[in-house]
């Protein structure tokens, strides 16, 4: 049977075996918790390093863009290509090597750059259904582009507005009415109606029309008359002015005086033929035309004709 003593020694050798195992974990412990601090550290470094080195690559590749942005301009602008042209054709490469530029970032980062598409994806799909008119613009403006049925500086009638075309945005074009109003209509109801260019063809025929007393002997105010525009400062040999009988009306014969000018006189044709026509026949003795109306007068115990 164990006396006191032994149980007491037995008690003291198992309490240090206990201390010097927990002292050994506790070592254990923070030898582990030392080794994620290293770990920590350099995942930090690590991290700052790609974050310097994605800003560098940003800030060159900026400028990269930069410079084929502006090497191409300069290129087009040799060449005379259509300034509108040129503004799209620029945008168009600086925003798909921006891009470019983002993804291969993203990339460098190892982030997933079939995800960062599937997002665009999702956005341009979600921008797209929120701006479909502005989208709907925008198409119609590349294939103005495309397509050219007019340029800068041309004389056009679209979209309900007749001008001079200053400028063809992205998303509306810009057009001078001769009264000097500036009209800015989209792209989209431009392309959707018809459009009327003037500036193409290099001559314009003038539509005026004159208007005969019916005891005016057409024949002979034609002669005169197109004898008198032959006469008028740039209206054209060939095409000949056209002076024809239009209609008949209550007032009498009605011609229609057609000369051809440039497009650059073409108002000023236009003014001096109404000039003209009014000068001519008046120097011909020829009667204004008047509204007539014959009245019958029938007197007392007369019958009228016919019954």
């Amino acid at each position: 049977m164990p006396t006191p003593a032994d149980t007491a020694s037995a008690l003291t050798t198992a309490t240090t075996a206990a201390t010097s195992s927990a002292i050994q974990q506790t070592g254990t412990n923070l030898s582990h918790f030392s080794w994620n601090s290293d770990t920590i550290m350099s995942l930090l470094t690590a991290g700052a390093v790609k974050l310097l080195t994605a800003i560098v690559l940003w800030i060159v590749g900026r400028y990269l863009i930069n410079f084929a942005v502006n090497l191409l301009r300069r290129t087009l602008v040799m060449r005379h290509i259509d300034p509108t042209l040129t503004r799209y054709g620029l945008s168009i490469l600086n925003i798909t090597l921006t891009v470019l530029l983002v993804i291969g970032i993203l990339g460098f980062f190892g982030i997933q750059t079939t995800t960062f598409a599937a997002v665009l994806a999702a956005a341009g799909v979600a921008i797209g259904m929120a701006w479909s008119g502005l989208l709907s613009n925008f198409a119609a403006g590349v294939f103005l582009i495309i397509l050219r049925p007019f340029k800068t500086g041309d004389f056009i009638t679209a979209g309900g507005v007749t001008g001079t075309v200053t400028e063809i945005g992205l998303f509306a074009t810009t057009i001078d009415s001769p009264d000097n109003v500036v009209n800015i209509v989209g792209n989209n109801k431009i392309f959707a109606d018809n459009i009327q260019n003037y500036t193409t063809n290099p001559f314009r025929r003038v539509e005026l029309k004159a208007q005969l007393a019916s005891t005016t002997d057409p024949a002979a105010a034609a002669r005169l008359l197109s004898e008198a525009v032959k006469r008028i400062p740039n209206v054209m040999a060939t095409p000949a002015p056209e002076i024809e009988i239009l209609e008949f009306n209550l007032l009498g014969p009605v011609l229609a005086v057609r000369p051809f000018a440039h497009n650059n006189h073409y108002w000023q044709v236009y003014f001096d033929t109404n000039r003209v026509i009014r000068e001519t026949l008046m120097t011909a003795g020829f009667d204004a035309p008047m509204p007539a109306q014959a009245i019958m007068v029938q007197g007392p115990g007369l019958t009228p004709p016919g019954l």
